[in-house]
């Protein structure tokens, strides 16, 4: 894969700065509530019991009670982990790439904890896990061949294209191909 494509993904996942650690130890994360529900739904928990036990899971992330949007993040993860710690860790999307713990066996993991445990070592270590689910997963030959759109279906589903997911990795992809050839 192209250096220029591999940091397409990164930036539109992990953002400009190309980072997949908020802190030490601490990839970046973004915990997706619906599909904590619907994780929990097929586990046969019911979250209704928990809404005021764990308050800060079922609210939006409050970047001043927690001091930055991941802190925030890692509070809402922290309290689905106190439900059930499985769904909460397939149910959040992780590191540099925002791979979703649900894809756990597809990047080559013994289980989620696995998964996590990688996530949380190194930037390379997320760049591998990133390798063995696109190859996976039939995403290497869309990205090598910049297939921007075929690419986003399959990484982002089937709303990616309303999303302008793959709008955004052609001009991602320029900019950073531009970059090289300064």
């Amino acid at each position: 894969i192209e250096t220029a494509a591999m940091k397409a993904v990164v930036a539109i996942e992990a953002g400009s700065t190309h980072r997949g650690f908020y802190a030490p130890g601490k990839p970046l994360i973004n915990f997706d509530l619906a599909m904590f529900r619907r994780g929990a739904r097929k586990r046969g928990i019911n979250l209704a019991t928990y809404t005021k036990k764990q308050p800060v899971v079922f609210s939006r992330p409050n970047i001043k009670r927690y001091g930055s949007y991941q802190a925030a993040q890692y509070a809402r993860l922290n309290g689905a982990m106190a439900i059930d710690s499985i769904t909460a860790l397939e149910n959040t999307f992780w590191g540099m790439f925002q791979i979703g713990g649900f894809n756990w066996k597809l990047c080559g993991c013994s289980s989620v904890e696995e998964f996590v445990e990688k996530m949380s070592r190194s930037e390379r270590d997320q760049l591998e896990l990133f390798a063995r689910l696109v190859t996976n997963c039939g995403m290497l030959k869309p990205l090598q061949q910049k297939q921007w759109l075929k690419f986003a279906l399959k990484y982002n589903g089937p709303r990616a294209k309303s999303r302008g997911y793959h709008k955004r990795m052609a001009s991602s992809y320029a900019r950073h191909k531009a970059q090289e050839k300064q």
